[in-house]
């Protein structure tokens, strides 16, 4: 039996009487994952197809046999036609010049419930596609033991099982729109943040791994949020892909950060291993895992953009960084060429304590930041972006959000409130307006404007012994080099 496009009060109320889910006293719908926590990076699996031999980046992803799919996908589809299953019609990318269509089987409720949040459904398209679903997902977590996730682009089909983490779905769905939409329409699909002026003509482009404030940084109270995480940069403008948000909620506060705060107390937002006390989320309990998520639809989002997509180019594009070793300056302008450089490296760093085993901060590199869910070359992604910029004339920054008086341990995190200074500056476009120094350390264009102490507008000058900064500096800059 098939329930088609249940709305979002039905799936909870079948969550809750049937699926051991239970309710905040907002009327948030809390689930756990069990086991898997996150995404299971090596899960994902491209078929070997004939068409997709010379395109892939084979040295980046996995592969599977032909035949070896098809004995899989007999098991879904013969699970499929015994089983009871949800399914949500949904599309992906807010522009309807490049919608794709998406057909959702869950086989749990509160999974249903996330692919209305986070996909586009009929109440929000602007414009439905006549053609019907170019893709098909099929979610049944409890079909196979081991997660696994398998992408064909010939039968256009997505497999997952072996994970109840909701963010199997939409990382999947967007793997695919990064592989088709460079190939078909020259678009750049890109794994970070955007908002607009309210005056709708200065979008800004936020790129940064987990950790270095993306999320938070674009929620601004004076701008309108385009999305959160997933977009398509377009030969006409910028394109949400979403249809809402999946929001980390470790330490979320309504005084740091009361956008996502507001959403997150909605009925029909979806909690993902958040504990609860008495009805209500304890976003400081890390006991299930610090990936904590709150899924919620755009519409419940009081500054985001109505239509999810503008037909303009970006002003500025931001790369964030939290540098743990304390080297990198708080901003620094980057020419299209060191904007290629940084956007290929992908760079931030993990602190000790966040791993098992790290006791010094730790480089993470992740090229196009979203290295897992760029199929293709990284390259290409890299050259369009850079094509993009000189086209439009892009302001680009990187933007360290991490350590400044030394490493972690002994320096302190740059101040909140200086990166938020940092970021109005930039796209109030006073930076460009200002003179600029070479860094002598890092070679990095440093702007010269009395917005922050000099300790830590440069870096150097903050640590107590010149010396060991600039052995940091010669290491992180080795490091990058390398990659």
């Amino acid at each position: 039996m098939i329930y088609n496009n249940l709305n979002s009060l039905e799936l909870i109320k079948i969550a809750v009487e049937e699926e051991g889910c239970s309710l905040s006293n907002n009327g948030a719908l809390l689930t756990y994952t069990g086991e898997h926590t996150g995404r299971s990076p090596n899960a994902k699996y491209y078929v070997f197809e004939s068409s997709m031999k010379n395109i892939l980046d084979w040295k980046r992803n996995n592969k599977i046999t032909k035949s070896k799919y098809k004995k899989i996908k007999d098991k879904f589809t013969q699970y499929a036609d015994n089983n009871k299953l949800y399914l949500q019609d949904t599309l992906l990318v807010r522009d309807p010049s490049h919608s794709i269509g998406f057909r959702v089987y869950t086989e749990f409720a509160r999974h249903s419930l996330f692919v209305r949040n986070m996909f586009i459904t009929e109440d929000q398209a602007v414009d439905l596609p006549e053609s019907p679903a170019v893709f098909q997902i099929m979610h049944f977590p409890s079909l196979l033991k081991e997660p696994t996730v398998i992408i064909s682009i010939e039968d256009g089909l997505i497999l997952i099982s072996g994970t109840f983490y909701s963010g199997e779905i939409k990382k999947a769905a967007f793997s695919v729109i990064s592989l088709l939409s460079p190939l078909i329409t020259s678009s750049l699909p890109m794994h970070c943040s955007v908002n607009i002026d309210k005056n709708n003509e200065t979008p800004a482009i936020f790129f940064g791994l987990s950790g270095t404030g993306k999320t938070t940084l674009s929620s601004h109270p004076n701008r309108i949020l385009i999305g959160d995480d997933e977009h398509l940069w377009t030969d006409t403008g910028l394109t949400n892909i979403e249809g809402g948000c999946y929001a980390k909620t470790l330490n979320l506060s309504k005084n740091t950060e009361p956008e996502i705060w507001k959403s997150c107390m909605k009925t029909g937002t979806m909690f993902e291993n958040v504990t609860a006390v008495s009805g209500i989320p304890d976003f400081t309990d890390s006991s299930i895992t610090e990936n904590g998520r709150a899924s919620y639809s755009l519409d419940v989002v009081d500054n985001a953009h109505v239509l999810g997509y503008v037909n303009k180019h970006p002003k500025n594009i931001i790369m964030l960084t939290c540098d743990a070793f304390g080297v990198l300056p708080p901003v620094c302008k980057l020419t299209p060429q060191e904007a290629y450089d940084q956007f290929l490296l992908g760079y931030t760093a993990k602190v000790a304590g966040t791993e098992q085993g790290v006791k010094e901060p730790k480089p993470t590199f992740s090229p196009c930041f979203g290295d897992p869910f760029m199929p293709l070359k990284k390259k290409q992604y890299a050259n369009l972006l850079k094509d993009k910029i000189e086209k439009h004339d892009v302001n680009c920054w990187l933007v360290n959000t991490g350590w400044t008086k030394g490493p972690y341990g002994r320096g302190e995190r740059i101040p909140l409130n200086t990166t938020r200074h940092i970021i109005d500056l930039i796209l109030d476009g006073m930076l460009t307006k200002v003179p600029y120094m070479k860094h002598k350390y890092t070679g990095f264009s440093i702007p010269l404007l009395n917005y922050a102490d000099n300790e830590i507008m440069f870096p150097e000058q903050g640590w107590k012994n010149i010396e060991e900064y600039k052995k940091a500096a010669t290491k992180l800059l080795n490091l990058m080099r390398l990659k």
